[in-house]
C-alpha cells in the first residue's frame, strides 16, 4: 500500500498521500512476518504463551457474551486441561492458565464443543453493555460490526501492529474512557443528518488526539483511512506514529451538533441500573482472578436465579444480565462467598495486581500477597480516588496506563513510580522485604497529612514526589 485515503463529506474515500510522522518515513518498506490483521504476538488457542505456571491462553469471544452453560464449559475445560485459574484482564479478555503443550488440543476441542468462537482479526472493543443499554447515544456494537465488515473487505489486507486496538464507544452507562487505543470512535450526539462520532487517535479518552466529528459512513471511511496510513508506515506502527495535523486536513469541517443527554457513567462493579425494569450486576473476581471450582459453584447459583447472559468488561469485571430484581441481593451474597468483589466502593477494587511471581516467569514478587498486605495496612490509599498498580515487572500487563502509585518488581526489590506507568522513572527503590512496611508508611503519611474532605489523590499530589519518596524510605 503506497498511499492512504482522504474522507469526503459524503463518506466516500479518495486516493491521497499517506499520513505519517517524519520519523516513520524510513520504516514504510519493512516487511512483516505476521499474517494480515492477526494479533500474532498475543497468547491465543493457536499460539499460547509460556508463563511461570504453564501455558497461558487469552480469549475474547466473538459474541457479546456467553451463556451460563458456555461459561461453565469454559471453567471445566480450564480445570481439566490447565491449573484451573481464570483471569479477566483490564480490557475484559479471559485468560486461562496452566496448560501444557499436550493439553492444548483438548482445551481447544472443549471450547469449540461449547460453541465459543474466539474473535479474530483487528481488535475492535465496545462497552460490554452495548446493545442492551438504553442510555447509549448510539449502538456501538452494531456500528463496530459494520466497521469490521468494511475492514474485512479490504484487498489487499493491511498488515498492522499485533496489538493495535480500535475502540467504538456508544457513550452509555459503561464507557471505555480509561482504556488506551490506537483509534477511538465515540458517539457525539447527532444533527439533522444523523448520528455523529468523534474520531481520535493514540491514547485514552482524555489523552487521545481528536481528528474530526463525522457521520456514520464517514467515520467508517475515516478508520479505514487511518489503518491504511498505519500500514503504509510499517507493520509495527501505532496510533502515536500518525501525523494528526496532516490527517485533520483530510476530513470535512465538523458539523454543528448538539450532544444528547446521557445517564451518569457507572462503575462496572455493583448494581448498574439500565432503566426502570432492567439492570446489570457487575462482579470482579478477587484481584482479577478466580479458580474454576469457585466459578462453577457460583454459576450454578446464577443459573438458578435466572441469569441469562454473562459478559466481561473493563476493570476485570464480569456482568450478569437477565437477573430479576428480587434475586439481586441473594446473588450478590453468593458472589461474595465465591470470591467476587461486589461493591463499587470496595477498597480491593483499587488494588490492581498482575499475576505475579509463581504464575509469571517475569515477575519478581508475589503481587497478590502484596495486594492483601495493602488492604491490611494501606486502606487509606484505597479510597477510590487512586489505583495502586502492583506490577511484578516493568511490562505493566495488569495496568498499562499510568496510575497514581505503581510498585514495580525488580531483581533487587521494588521500584516505586508516582503518577506514571510501570516503565517510568521511579521516585524510590525499596528492598525485597520492606514493601509491607513501606505501604504502611504511605498510609500513615496520608492519615497525618490529609485535610478534611481531601482525597488520597489530592493529598498525594499536594505533598509531592519528595514527601512520598521520603515516607517510602522510612518504611
Amino acid at each position: 500500500m503506497k498511499g492512504s485515503f482522504a474522507v469526503s463529506a459524503d463518506g466516500q474515500t479518495v486516493r491521497g498521500q499517506a499520513c505519517f510522522s517524519q520519523e516513520e518515513t524510513g520504516r514504510r518498506s519493512v516487511a512483516s512476518p505476521l499474517p494480515s490483521m492477526v494479533r500474532g504476538a498475543c497468547p491465543s488457542l493457536s499460539a499460547p504463551m509460556q508463563t511461570g505456571d504453564g501455558l497461558l491462553v487469552r480469549l475474547r469471544p466473538a459474541t457479546p457474551g456467553l451463556t451460563v452453560a458456555q461459561f461453565r464449559a469454559l471453567a471445566e475445560a480450564t480445570e481439566k486441561h490447565g491449573n484451573g485459574l481464570i483471569e479477566i484482564t483490564a480490557r475484559g479478555n479471559l485468560q486461562l492458565r496452566g496448560m501444557t503443550p499436550e493439553s492444548m488440543t483438548g482445551l481447544a476441542a472443549d471450547i469449540d464443543r461449547a460453541g465459543i468462537v474466539p474473535e479474530s482479526g483487528v481488535v475492535i472493543e465496545v462497552p460490554p453493555l452495548s446493545g442492551v443499554d438504553p442510555s447509549e447515544i448510539a449502538d456501538a456494537r452494531s456500528f463496530a460490526e459494520r466497521l469490521r465488515s468494511a475492514i474485512s473487505s479490504l484487498h489487499p489486507k493491511p498488515v498492522l501492529a499485533a496489538k493495535l486496538a480500535i475502540i467504538v464507544d456508544g457513550d452509555g452507562r459503561l464507557v471505555l474512557d480509561e482504556l488506551s487505543a490506537d483509534i477511538r470512535l465515540k458517539a457525539a450526539g447527532s444533527d439533522d443528518d444523523g448520528q455523529l462520532w468523534t474520531l481520535a487517535i493514540a491514547g485514552m479518552d482524555a489523552t487521545a488526539t481528536p481528528l474530526a466529528v463525522l457521520h456514520g459512513e464517514q467515520a467508517i471511511a475515516g478508520v479505514v483511512m487511518l489503518l491504511e496510513a498505519l500500514a503504509a508506515i510499517g507493520p509495527r506502527a501505532r496510533g502515536r506514529d500518525l501525523d494528526a495535523t496532516s490527517l485533520r486536513a483530510r476530513f470535512p469541517a465538523p458539523p454543528n451538533h448538539s450532544r444528547n443527554a446521557i445517564a451518569p457513567w457507572a462503575s462496572p462493579v455493583g448494581l448498574i441500573r439500565l432503566d426502570d425494569q432492567h439492570c446489570a450486576v457487575g462482579l470482579r473476581p478477587s484481584f482479577g482472578q478466580i479458580h474454576a471450582r469457585d466459578l462453577i459453584r457460583f454459576l450454578a447459583i446464577a443459573e438458578a436465579a435466572g441469569v441469562g447472559e454473562i459478559r466481561t468488561g473493563p476493570e476485570h469485571s464480569l456482568l450478569l444480565l437477565g437477573l430479576p430484581h428480587d434475586r439481586i441481593e441473594a446473588i450478590l451474597a453468593a458472589a461474595a462467598a465465591c470470591g467476587f468483589q461486589t461493591r463499587a466502593g470496595d477498597p480491593a477494587n483499587y488494588a490492581i495486581p498482575c499475576a505475579g511471581a509463581g504464575a509469571c516467569a517475569s515477575a519478581h514478587y508475589v503481587t497478590r500477597q502484596a495486594a492483601v498486605d495493602l488492604l491490611e495496612v494501606g486502606t487509606d490509599l484505597l479510597d477510590g480516588s487512586i489505583e495502586v498498580h502492583l506490577s511484578g515487572c516493568a511490562k505493566g500487563c495488569a495496568h498499562p496506563s499510568a496510575a497514581m502509585l505503581t510498585i514495580v518488581g525488580t531483581a533487587t526489590g521494588h521500584a516505586i513510580v508516582v503518577n506514571g506507568s510501570s516503565s517510568d522513572e521511579p521516585v524510590a527503590y525499596i528492598g525485597k522485604e520492606k514493601l509491607k512496611s513501606a505501604l504502611s508508611q504511605l498510609g500513615e503519611l496520608l492519615r497525618n497529612n490529609k485535610a478534611a474532605g481531601e482525597s488520597a489523590r489530592q493529598c498525594l499530589k499536594r505533598l509531592g514526589r519528595d514527601a512520598i519518596a521520603t515516607a517510602l524510605r522510612q518504611g
